[in-house]
């Protein structure tokens, strides 16, 4: 079976990785996989790709405008018929509403994927309102990360369901290694206010200083985000115990050496980087906010769920797990335990199953 997966850009994020995941999990049991995109940076992708799938970009054209140049590029493409796939899997709002479009008009079955809960809407508001509310419908499937999103998309007539994404790290087998006195939390910068950075400076500061041998370390890049945050660190004057790593490639390492990780983010789809920590053994500590962490953590069980935003309550589940190592280890082995539901096996066959 040919399968077209196409993204925006392979410049890094969440969704990406994702694609990238299944893509490459896909070529191996044999399909014949196609990657499309329709931005990218000189330095090429971010991701590595399996060798056999074949890499489309459709970069270049005469139009400005971002959208109709790939809908122009995605268009000709598959003018040529023997271009075009069996199905095509989209990710993300403005690409599903592209290739949404193309493929009605070449009679191609199209999933498409929304890795953001509709509370969240990528901007321009009208044109994700438009696509999400009537042109969604046009596709065969639409798939969303929680429970959450059925409603919504049901009720705008589209055919939906869940897709969670898959963890994409191994679980680690032994875990009795002598981890540091690292609170660990990773995301974009330049989206500190989406993953609760600054409030995380905030309702973190009294725990650092009351326990002077730990400290909190943020992994992630940004430009305009980082200059805020440690200004904030500064003012707080906390700078010797809080580390920005700036981006890492090795994310895996620093949670296998870390003790606590934490979620302190406002908003989230389904957070594959809570999985990521969970499955390095890390005793991860979120707070519950509308969509994503409950469908992860059981709480008490594989980690702690905190009231959304209530930075008291964060503050006090910190300072049990900080001063608790017995709880840490019993969530880290829980944790580790409960990742099945959420392997690349398991996510690849519900795929499966839809196509």
């Amino acid at each position: 079976m040919k399968l077209d997966f196409i993204i925006t850009a392979l410049s890094g994020g969440g969704a990406e990785r994702v694609m990238v995941i299944l893509a490459n999990n896909f070529a191996q049991k044999g399909y014949e996989v196609s990657l499309i995109t329709f931005n990218g940076k000189p330095e090429g992708d971010a991701y590595d790709l399996d060798s056999r799938i074949k890499r489309i970009r459709l970069h270049d054209g005469k139009f400005s405008n971002h959208k109709i140049r790939s809908f122009n590029n995605l268009y000709n493409y598959y003018k040529e018929k023997q271009n075009r796939p069996a199905i095509i899997i989209s990710f993300l709002t403005f690409t599903n509403l592209i290739s949404i479009l193309v493929a009605k008009l070449y009679k191609i079955k199209i999933i498409v994927s929304e890795h953001i809960s509709h509370l969240q809407g990528p901007s321009p508001k009208l044109l994700s309102n438009i696509t999400r509310g009537y042109i969604y419908r046009m596709s065969d499937f639409v798939t969303v990360l929680t429970a959450f999103d059925i409603q919504y998309y049901k009720e705008r007539k589209a055919n939906v369901i869940v897709m969670p994404n898959p963890c994409t790290y191994t679980p680690i087998e032994e875990n009795n290694h002598k981890r540091d006195n690292v609170l660990l939390a990773v995301g974009s910068l330049d989206r500190y206010h989406h993953k609760g950075f600054d409030n995380l400076i905030e309702f973190i500061t009294p725990v650092l200083i009351a326990n002077p041998d730990w400290s909190l370390k943020i992994i992630g890049g940004g430009i305009n985000g980082e200059p805020h945050l440690k200004s904030l660190v500064k003012k707080n004057n906390i700078t010797k115990q809080i580390i920005f790593t700036g981006f890492q490639d090795n994310v895996s390492e620093h949670m296998k050496n870390s003790s606590i990780f934490i979620l302190s983010s406002r908003f989230e789809g389904l957070p594959m980087v809570l999985l990521e920590a969970m499955s390095q053994g890390m005793a991860c500590i979120s707070y519950n906010c509308k969509t994503g962490p409950s469908d992860i953590i059981n709480h008490l069980s594989n980690g702690i769920l905190v009231e959304d935003q209530n930075k008291t309550a964060m503050k006090k589940q910190l300072i049990e797990l900080i001063n608790n190592e017995d709880l840490r280890a019993r969530l880290s082995k829980n944790a580790i335990k409960s990742l099945d539901s959420f392997s690349i096996e398991a996510i690849s066959s519900k795929w499966e199953t839809l196509f």
